[in-house]
């Protein structure tokens, strides 16, 4: 391998990889530097860009965290998340869709019994969540693991909000034998996606807006069900079409019905104005099933 030119540098990496024992690994490398030598030649790119690059993707992993992941944002607003999800997830219409996990995932979340307050004592509008979890012939999945995490009023979540320690806003249910989960929280809002970093370098440099269109986040899990991944968005939030990480989708749009205080189905739960979300999550069947 001397002398190597432009033409030539693509094949020579590659043959340095032959030996690689994997052959999914060696497929996916081979791919790789296929495609990064392309982009290079396409763009011509220059040794000051290169350099830029370089740091670009330094800063990206200095600025991880335990409580947060600037790779995963970057791979969002890449709309890589979102391709990754689509090619591994193609599911019946009738079921629950995908959408991104994000970087606000914790693992060491609480549990708790259905209707518990999950806000942390947090303030915020009311919000009251009933949900259900069924098969595609309609009847309940029990005992299915449900994640729930969200922002606040401010669009700020639990590890974004000076001096809150314990998680708040987040929270892991069972559903019963019927299938049924619920809980009490305060209303999430719209909320830029943190622009201190090199991905909001990104978005700024490229004219987009940092918004995201207000969600409650849940992932959910059963014996026998595939894992479903996804998030329920307001039918009247203004940053629906313009989502800088592409998650959302038509079947992920809910009614965030709201009432004036003391009026509605959860009148005697609280005396503030307040928002009940109703939903039922569709889980298809694992490939084994």
């Amino acid at each position: 391998m001397r002398d190597l030119t432009s033409d030539t540098i693509t094949d020579a990496v590659i043959s340095a990889m032959r030996d690689t024992e994997d052959a999914r690994v060696a497929e996916i490398l081979e791919a790789l530097v296929r495609h990064l030598h392309a982009f290079v030649r396409d763009v011509g790119l220059t040794e000051e860009e290169w350099a830029r690059g370089v740091d670009f993707l330094t800063r990206t992993g200095q600025k991880c965290t335990s409580t947060r992941q600037e790779f995963i944002l970057l791979s969002d607003v890449l709309g890589i998340t979102m391709l990754v999800d689509s090619l591994s997830n193609r599911r019946p219409t009738e079921t629950t869709q995908n959408s991104v996990l994000g970087p606000f995932f914790r693992e060491d979340r609480p549990r708790y019994a259905d209707a518990a307050d999950i806000s942390g004592g947090l303030p915020g509008a009311p919000l009251f969540f009933e949900g259900r979890v069924v098969n595609r012939a309609g009847a309940p999945v029990a005992d299915a693991a449900v994640d729930v995490w969200h922002s606040d009023g401010d669009g700020h979540y639990d590890v974004e909000v000076p001096g809150q320690v314990d998680p708040a806003m987040r929270a892991l249910f069972r559903t019963d034998e019927a299938g049924h989960f619920s809980f009490r929280s305060i209303r999430p809002s719209s909320y830029p996606i943190p622009g201190d970093g090199p991905v909001g370098e990104l978005l700024g440099a490229t004219s987009r807006s940092l918004m995201r269109p207000a969600h409650v986040h849940l992932l959910i899990e059963a014996e026998g069900f595939q894992r479903v991944t996804t998030m329920l968005f307001p039918s009247d939030d203004a940053y629906l079409d313009t989502d800088p990480v592409f998650g959302v989708k038509e079947s992920l749009i809910a009614s965030y019905d709201t009432y004036e205080a003391d009026t509605g189905p959860c009148r005697e739960l609280t005396h503030e104005p307040y928002t009940l979300l109703r939903h039922t999550f569709v889980l298809e069947p694992s490939p084994a099933n």
